[in-house]
């Protein structure tokens, strides 16, 4: 029975693991395909791709709407599960579900409907009207994961910080804040990862400045190339040393 446990254990890793293996592997292929057989290796795209202006754009539109919008969908999301954890309101039910409705839809019709409304109050396809389709997207996620958070000895103390005399801002800031930070963490950079990846509404809101994953899709049309796999190693490795960097730090603090 254990070496069966082992065995499903292994094949589950190979099933997740393998595409990023064979992604990173072939990256360094040194030919203009990234398919077998291995023909060497070679640095030759990762050089190639870092000193290409319109891919660093995109890689920096990337970094600025994942960045800005995951700010204002953490924001936006801690005050509302603060405030609907504080009150029970007859209302309390229908506004949590209409809070994470959003994350039932396809990003699709999200998209189709952020462009809609966008045409009729003269928002033009631009990295703005993406930031403000990725904070539609990411503001339930937000909200889920911190309205969760909330425990019984949380809201114990946000009561005991205004019965002392706190202001509303205090409490949230100095209490609610502190207490919250595993999941105003996980929350943030759950949303990061997502706005930092999204193409369907980036590919639909964006015109002249796109972003990383509309950029990539645009190098794929011309054909499959090496440098496509280097990208997506670089993109995998910098979110691999982010999860480690909070697992080593604020998760592992927040456990103990």
């Amino acid at each position: 029975m254990r070496i069966l446990s082992w065995a499903y254990l292994l094949a589950l890793f190979a099933f997740i693991l393998l595409p990023v293996v064979t992604l990173v592997i072939f990256s360094f292929q040194d030919g203009r395909l990234p398919v077998p057989p291995f023909k060497g290796a070679t640095l030759d795209w990762y050089r190639e791709i870092l000193t290409d202006r319109a891919l660093m754009e995109a890689l920096g539109n990337s970094l600025i709407v994942a960045l800005l919008s995951s700010l204002v969908a953490l924001v936006l999301g801690f005050l509302a599960a603060s405030g609907l954890a504080r009150v029970l309101l007859p209302g309390t039910v229908v506004m949590r579900g209409l809070l994470i409705a959003p994350m039932t839809v396809s990003y699709l019709i999200i998209a189709l409907g952020l462009l809609q409304m966008f045409n009729k109050v003269g928002i033009r396809p631009s990295l703005l009207a993406t930031g403000i389709g990725h904070v539609v997207i990411n503001l339930p996620l937000c909200f889920a994961i911190l309205y969760a958070a909330i425990g019984e000895h949380q809201k114990s103390a946000l009561k005991a910080a205004r019965d002392l005399g706190a202001k509303e801002w205090q409490v949230l800031w100095f209490v609610a804040a502190p207490m919250l930070t595993p999941g105003l963490a996980a929350a943030f950079f759950l949303a990061f990862t997502f706005s930092w990846d999204e193409f369907i509404i980036a590919f639909l809101l964006t015109r002249f400045d796109v972003t990383l994953p509309v950029e990539i899709w645009s190098m794929l049309r011309s054909g499959l190339s090496p440098a496509t796999n280097a990208v997506g190693s670089l993109v995998f490795l910098v979110s691999v040393i982010v999860v480690v960097a909070l697992e080593l730090t604020l998760f592992r603090k927040g456990s103990k």
